[in-house]
């Protein structure tokens, strides 16, 4: 693997990871897109319904920034955060965004065999088709990114990948 494979998988899972929090923010204001009302929103993005409030959506939104700037850290990206950090914490931050990713991703194969989840229901396909694989893949790429070998300042310029 070539320094350019880990800094492109960091690049990837941290622009997700903020994309996703910046929507999370968005809907911490109240407003519901793609659909109108929390009600029909919750169905869609968890299969069940929960209140999406800002108690809940803005710290959720946090913890998907800082995922992806540790993330982005470990990558290669961000070395004037990267000396300031303790090496260990872009290295397990990694490991610890792609174990949620995976374990999402573990959870998607079990609906799509149509367990809790009702394939006539707009999130079974939804999960089908972007939920769960994107979670596998950024996963995966996530894990890669931690475990590339790694320089004193946390960078991952050899994109190495430890045995």
């Amino acid at each position: 693997m070539k320094s350019t494979k880990i800094s492109s998988r960091a690049t990837a899972v941290g622009a997700v990871l903020a994309v996703d929090g910046l929507v999370h923010l968005y809907w911490a204001t109240g407003r519901t897109w793609p659909v109108d009302g929390t009600t029909r929103l919750s169905q869609l993005v968890l299969n069940t319904q929960v209140p999406f409030t800002p108690q809940g959506l803005v710290p959720l939104a946090g913890m998907l920034f800082s995922g992806a700037t540790l993330v982005l850290v470990r990558g290669g990206w961000l070395p004037a955060l990267a000396r300031r950090l303790p090496a260990v914490l872009p290295r397990w931050g990694s490991r610890a965004v792609a174990c949620g990713l995976l374990a999402r991703g573990a959870v998607g194969l079990v609906w799509v065999t149509g367990a809790w989840a009702d394939p006539g229901d707009t999130f079974y396909w939804l999960n089908l088709a972007l939920y769960t694989p994107l979670c596998l893949l950024l996963g995966r790429a996530a894990w890669q990114v931690s475990a590339a070998v790694t320089t004193a300042a946390g960078a991952a310029p050899t994109g190495a990948v430890r045995a």
